[in-house]
């Protein structure tokens, strides 16, 4: 699993019938220490995340095994939405 901020949606009209009423997301990756990474992952929203929010994610796959993405042509999905982390007893994020 790894750690991202929603940054923002994808919107793709024409797709693979298994993936219609699939919400799509913009993940862009944090580090541990709640720094943001330059990489980004399009993933399968299965909690209701919205834009600005901290979540855990899963590729590859494990991205296939939520019930929403169940045997569905996915390789990220958002699993939930981060409330709070610690690294050695200090808060790094509070939502």
């Amino acid at each position: 699993m790894l750690l991202g901020r929603v940054t923002g949606t994808v919107v793709a009209s024409q797709k693979e019938p298994l993936m219609e009423g699939l919400t799509f997301l913009l993940i862009r990756q944090l580090a541990v220490d709640n720094t943001e990474a330059n990489s980004y992952v399009v993933a399968v929203d299965s909690v209701g995340a919205g834009v600005g929010e901290v979540v855990m994610y899963a590729s590859g796959s494990s991205a296939r095994q939520t019930s929403v993405t169940q045997n569905k042509p996915c390789d990220a999905v958002v699993m939930a939405i981060v409330d709070t982390w610690e690294i050695d007893g200090e808060t790094v994020y509070r939502k």
